[in-house]
């Protein structure tokens, strides 16, 4: 059984770096000592980052508040786009999805969701990889038939934002780690990628348009509520009983959904920030009226809203046991599932089926082209 921590032993092969550091992995205080060791006064850290984050210039050259002579240095000695985009594809609803190759040869895949919003605002999302592959085996997960390659390092995550604004042109206004891999078995990469991308008075993307899903490593949760980096956190949930859950997930028979559900109270109490709770639907499996009021009760513990996702195909992954059986709850059951929610006081959200003609949509992400 997979531990809190274990998968985070596997990282970027050395040799890929070819002697340079990957500038994205650099917390300011950690820059400003490496500039110090150079030679040069901290604040030209500061300036540096200033460059690379607020104003996306991932060409050092580029930075001119910054000396000839050191942004030679610095462009020299730093890698600032760790990945290539290897292609993209586009849904018909305007997703796109992209397929990055990293400096070793791994390949993730991040998603961009744009959405119009009232009174002419856009959001533009983007569904970043926090692992190439993964160790959970869910079996309505098509990334789980990769496995798990390795984590990502911080830069590595915070690129994929660089990248999919330079694929399209357009500032990425949120972002959320939904994508290839579990962000808490990935902790000190994923954390210090927040930092990094929330950092300074222009950050990439600000704090509040930043969500983390997890499957629910309880160790994990329990730490980043005590971390000061009020995040929004999603629970991976998909069903109100112990059984079934384990069913779906192994990670739940590593613990209860009890421990799982206290974790998350803990969150809430720690930051104050409502919780979310993903709910695909499952054809006779977990949209019951039991499950209903199960779920209604769950979400009413702390300040909560539930996000019910319709389970969308993976049989290009050519799923066995129950993952085989697995069929979308029939609409109208689905519409009368939700309605009973909303009429029981919780917030309740239907995601979208964004990018599934492409498998870009949720769960669907398995270095597969359509």
């Amino acid at each position: 059984m997979l531990e809190f921590g274990q998968a985070k032993m596997r990282r970027l092969n050395p040799d890929a770096l070819k002697g340079r550091l990957l500038l994205g992995n650099f917390l300011p205080e950690e820059l400003e000592e490496l500039i110090q060791q150079w030679g040069y006064e901290r604040y030209r850290a500061i300036q540096l980052l200033h460059g690379y984050y607020a104003e996306r210039k991932t060409d050092i050259e580029s930075i001119t508040t910054l000396p000839k002579v050191f942004r030679h240095r610095c462009a020299a000695t730093f890698i600032t786009l760790p990945l290539q985009l290897v292609s993209q594809q586009r849904s018909s609803d305007g997703t796109t999805k992209m397929l990055f190759s990293l400096l070793d040869g791994s390949r993730i895949e991040s998603v961009l969701i744009p959405r119009e919003m009232s009174q002419g605002r856009s959001r533009r999302t983007l569904c970043v990889s926090s692992q190439a592959g993964c160790p959970l085996g869910c079996v309505f997960c098509a990334t789980a038939s990769l496995k798990l390659q390795r984590n990502l390092e911080a830069a590595e995550i915070i690129a994929q934002v660089f990248a999919a604004e330079q694929v399209t042109g357009e500032r990425i206004t949120n972002v959320v780690f939904m994508g290839m891999g579990e962000p808490l078995l990935n902790y000190e990469a994923v954390l210090r990628a927040i930092r990094l991308m929330t950092w300074g008075k222009e950050p990439l993307v600000p704090l509040r348009h930043i969500t983390l899903s997890t499957a629910g490593i309880v160790p994990a949760i329990e730490r980043l509520a005590m971390e000061g980096i009020p995040v929004k956190l999603a629970l991976s949930l998909h069903a109100t009983t112990d059984t079934l859950r384990r069913q779906l997930m192994p990670i739940a028979r590593r613990w209860s959904l009890e421990e799982t559900l206290e974790a998350m109270d803990k969150y809430y109490r720690a930051t104050r920030r409502p919780i979310t709770y993903e709910y695909i639907l499952f054809d006779t499996l977990n949209d019951t009226p039991a499950d209903l009021q199960r779920l209604i009760k769950i979400a009413r513990r702390v300040p909560s809203k539930v996000n019910i996702i319709p389970f969308h195909p993976i049989d290009f992954t050519h799923p066995q046991g129950i993952g085989a059986q697995l069929r979308p709850t029939p609409r109208q059951r689905m519409e009368q599932f939700v309605q009973s929610l909303r009429q029981a006081g919780i917030p309740t959200m239907v995601r979208s089926s964004s990018g599934v003609d492409i498998a870009a949509a949720c769960g669907q992400l398995a270095l597969v082209t359509i």
